[in-house]
């Protein structure tokens, strides 16, 4: 057998295999990202109090598809959850952030805008 039909061979015998690694491949980048940030799992936010930009990290997870995002300015007085006898302030302050992101805040969990609507506002 000739050396390019042995090599033929060899990549037709372990074509599926490549697609396999390739998505582990992918899973193993993604779970180094996550200890790289110390986070718990995907779609568990993390404060960064040392980041010079964004308040917070997270690795989504969509299906098949992580994304780390990095959201919210840092030192930004956001509303943050409800509470009873909030300012009107406030109030207007959180629903004209939700108006203005409503589009992006659709798109999911692969989208920064979705994630600082939940832990920020």
């Amino acid at each position: 057998m000739t050396r390019t039909a042995l090599l033929t061979t060899t990549v037709a015998a372990h074509a599926h295999d490549g697609r396999v690694s390739m998505s582990s491949a992918k899973a193993e980048a993604a779970r180094r990202l996550l200890k790289k940030e110390g986070l718990d799992g995907f779609n568990k936010p993390k404060r960064t109090p040392g980041h010079a930009k964004k308040s917070h990290v997270v690795m989504a997870k969509e299906g098949d598809q992580t994304k780390l995002i990095r959201f919210g300015e840092q030192g930004a007085e956001t509303a943050g959850a409800p509470k009873e006898g909030e300012s009107d302030r406030m109030k207007k302050k959180r629903k004209s952030f939700k108006s203005r992101h409503a589009k992006n805040i659709a798109r999911g969990k692969l989208s920064a805008a979705y994630w600082a609507d939940k832990e920020k506002w």
